[in-house]
């Protein structure tokens, strides 16, 4: 891994486009909290990498897994953003960006998408598909160097729609053809404790993670994170 001078944290990331509206404000992040050095980590997600719901930004799964690992975190995750949902009407740039994270020059990346994309997958299946291969192939020619892992989507209700299984199978797939690491079961992370269980997991939004979840999310990033061969 190279060494690199402290970055700063850009925000984490995101959810559905439907829930864009009734979010929680996006955590602020403190750059006190980054490692002067070590390797530098690039997060590509919706609002469940982006920390929506936490109630500040070291509160979210990839700041932690950061912080126990003295990566310096650029969280480029937006809220409402999938593979093809929100992307054209995303502004300053953040159309395209897995170029902004080729551009970071990362030792590793994690890509954490795909829930969003689930309500559009009745009509834009072709084009998830497609995009999924077209990112993570970007991803991998732009950063031939870098560790790429790619994660299976978040998801956060007990109910599961058949499009969550089929997406992330297209997103193992896509991992697969492009030698990236790949965690399976992050889908059902927070499974038994959505917004309707009696010990809910969710913030007051009902559709985010609150700390706890965050929590939840971080130790088993961390022990999916430890399983890869080689471990990070």
């Amino acid at each position: 891994m190279r060494v690199r001078r402290s970055l700063g944290v850009v925000l984490a990331a995101s959810l559905i486009l439907g829930l864009v509206a009734c979010a929680d404000p996006s955590p602020t992040a403190s750059s006190a909290a980054i490692p002067a050095d070590g390797p530098v980590v690039s997060f590509y997600g919706d609002s469940y990498t982006r920390g929506t719901g936490a109630s500040s930004s070291e509160k979210r799964w990839s700041t932690i897994v950061s912080a126990e690992r003295g990566w310096q975190e650029i969280n480029r995750s937006e809220n409402g953003l999938g593979f093809v949902n929100r992307r054209d009407s995303m502004l300053g740039g953040l159309d395209d960006i897995p170029a902004l994270v080729i551009a970071d020059d990362p030792d590793i990346v994690f890509v954490t998408m795909g829930l969003n994309d689930t309500f559009s997958y009745d009509t834009r299946a072709d084009d998830i598909r497609a995009t999924i291969d077209s990112d993570l192939t970007r991803l991998r020619e732009g950063l031939p160097d870098a560790r790429i892992v790619v994660v299976e989507p978040f998801w956060y209700t007990d109910d599961r729609p058949a499009s969550v299984d089929v997406i992330a199978g297209w997103v193992e797939d896509a991992a697969a053809r492009i030698g990236a690491d790949h965690i399976s079961g992050a889908s059902r992370w927070l499974e038994g404790h959505d917004a309707t269980a009696q010990v809910s997991w969710m913030a007051g939004d009902g559709l985010h993670p609150n700390d706890i979840g965050y929590a939840v999310m971080a130790e088993r990033m961390d022990a999916a994170l430890r399983a890869l061969d080689p471990p990070l």
